[in-house]
């Protein structure tokens, strides 16, 4: 349930409004907007009556919200949300950010890569220190050493960390870090204790789709870390689980508007992990980008053949260079047509 509150509201009265809701035993979630203030009633809202709440002074118009997710959900909050994710890099609400580096920290290479991504014109570093893989034979990642890479590399170019957490006992490890942006991997997609630990924290989450993930289960995932008191959820399509055998995964684009209607939270989105070939990474770029994603995370290697993992995804340093070339031309279009609109 929202209440829609009319112009010019005071903030003594709507204090009064959310005290007299808080004692029904419901949370609120205010959202400002330019246009209107809304206060989103979170909880078992058949104990408030829907014509008494509307009845009253300062309120315009009461909706219900059928969605289970309510603090990810734009009726609750219509305006876009822009994550803050440090060295004045902000994701969402009309800021388009790429995340590039190379699936695995593996060691010097990694500032090479860093300088290479930078240049380009990447505006966070991306890298895993601890790696999730099928086999527990397969290289799962240089850990804590593999975060003091990452911390220097990020700190000598300006750039926000994104590195994905698998484990709830390592969340205070990496505030220890200090990283920027901690990634929740597509087979964490529905660790739920995960979820809650790093909601604990106001560090940005980049929350990846499970494999087969649907839409309104990334949502629920983001709304268990919101729940917890972090909104600073970045969603992240990364292509799911299909029939079809020609690619890693199917690259579900349909997600990037759909997640736009359905929520105020960043959407980006992942062509590497999706379509699993060099050869489509960057086709996917450029129609996610025209789709309207907020973001891409692109893998960068400066020798694909040798890397310890993924490397049949990632680009080389020259081809990242001609990917963000044509990146920037399809963005001044959306960006001169949502001027024009």
């Amino acid at each position: 349930m929202i209440a829609i509150l009319k112009k010019g509201a005071s903030d003594q009265s709507v204090s009064h409004l959310v005290s007299w809701i808080h004692k029904k035993g419901l949370d609120t979630h205010i959202s400002r907007g330019k246009e209107e203030t809304i206060i989103g009633l979170v909880g078992d809202t058949s104990r408030i009556d829907p014509f008494l709440l509307e009845s009253m002074d300062i309120v315009d118009q009461v909706k219900r919200v059928s969605e289970p997710f309510k603090k990810a959900n734009r009726k609750f909050h219509p305006e876009d949300t822009a994550v803050d994710c440090g060295h004045g890099v902000k994701i969402g609400a009309g800021h388009f950010q790429v995340i590039a580096g190379p699936c695995s920290v593996e060691g010097e290479n990694l500032i090479r890569i860093a300088r290479r991504v930078k240049k380009a014109g990447a505006t966070m570093l991306r890298g895993g220190a601890f790696k999730p893989r099928t086999s527990p034979y397969a290289y799962q990642g240089m850990g804590a050493e593999g975060l003091d890479l990452l911390r220097e590399a990020a700190d000598e170019l300006d750039m926000p960390i994104v590195t994905e957490i698998m484990d709830p006992r390592d969340v205070q490890l990496f505030l220890d870090k200090h990283i920027e942006v901690m990634q929740i991997g597509a087979r964490n997609a529905q660790n739920f204790p995960l979820l809650k630990e790093v909601g604990k924290t106001q560090t940005p989450v980049l929350l990846k789709r499970g494999m087969s993930g649907t839409l309104d289960e990334l949502l629920m995932a983001a709304e268990y870390i919101m729940s917890e008191g972090n909104e600073n959820v970045i969603l992240c399509e990364r292509g799911i689980r299909t029939f079809e055998t020609r690619t890693r995964n199917t690259f579900d684009l349909n997600a990037v508007p759909v997640l736009h209607h359905l929520s105020h939270l960043p959407v980006v989105a992942d062509p590497s992990h999706a379509t699993g070939y060099t050869r489509y990474v960057e086709p996917m770029a450029l129609a996610a980008t025209a789709a309207g994603a907020d973001g891409l995370e692109i893998e960068v290697h400066d020798n694909p053949s040798k890397a310890w993992s993924d490397g049949a995804q990632a680009l080389t340093p020259d081809q990242f260079d001609d990917t963000m070339r044509r990146i920037r031309a399809i963005r001044e279009v959306i960006c001169q047509q949502t001027v024009q609109e």
